[in-house]
């Protein structure tokens, strides 16, 4: 049976869909800052090393003036600070201000440490125009137990999801499976009764 899952992905994006992201930032440079700290580290942890940091580096113009020494002393915390102490301190000399932090794809990609994911979460959360789909580990774990992708690469499945799901729906999509994700579908012992997703879940109608 051949699934509708722009219909039936609605309630999903209802319960979720414009849920801020975890990670607790106050304006864009805070966002990048925090996005690029966030990879293989816990949204609970970058929000508590923030506060200390944006204390200190308040706005990219001041970020720009510390050395990479420097701001390990700050992020000595955060799983592989070495290398996102440099990735920031090359991203602030690029940049060099808050008002010229990119806006589209293209060009956040080709800053140090921003791929295709966290530029989506970047867009997402600053209300521009999707260009794709978030991929985070949750989204990986909870789109091919639903069935509406397939694999475990978050290229493929991204491309995948972008093939099914409007446009104008792909910033609220990425963000509602991984909040589905969070809470409901976890890695062990999901609570699929309570899920809103179960009657087209394969992976709760399969038995499992």
């Amino acid at each position: 049976m051949e699934i509708n899952w722009v219909e039936h992905l609605e309630p999903l994006l209802q319960t979720y869909g414009k849920r801020k992201h975890p990670l607790d930032y106050n304006n864009r440079y805070q966002l990048v800052v925090m996005v690029i700290l966030s990879m293989q580290a816990t949204d609970i942890l970058i929000n508590k090393v923030a506060k200390d940091f944006f204390r200190n580096y308040p706005s990219l113009s001041e970020l720009a003036k510390a050395s990479v020494e420097d701001l390990h002393h700050h992020l000595k915390s955060v799983r592989n600070f070495g290398t996102k102490s440099k990735w920031l301190a090359e991203l602030a000399s690029t940049i060099g201000d808050d008002s010229k932090i990119p806006t589209t794809m293209a060009e956040l990609i080709k800053l140090p440490g921003i791929g295709r994911k966290s530029a989506n979460v970047i867009i997402r959360e600053s209300g521009d125009n999707a260009e794709g789909i978030i991929v985070d580990l949750h989204v990986i774990r909870v789109a091919p137990r639903l069935g509406i992708a397939e694999g475990d690469k978050p290229e493929k499945i991204e491309k995948q999801l972008m093939e099914i799901i409007p446009q104008n729906r792909w910033n609220e999509t990425g963000m509602a499976l991984s909040y589905l994700g969070r809470e409901i579908c976890r890695p062990t012992d999901p609570k699929c009764k309570s899920c809103m997703m179960n009657k087209v879940c394969r992976y709760y109608n399969s038995g499992k």
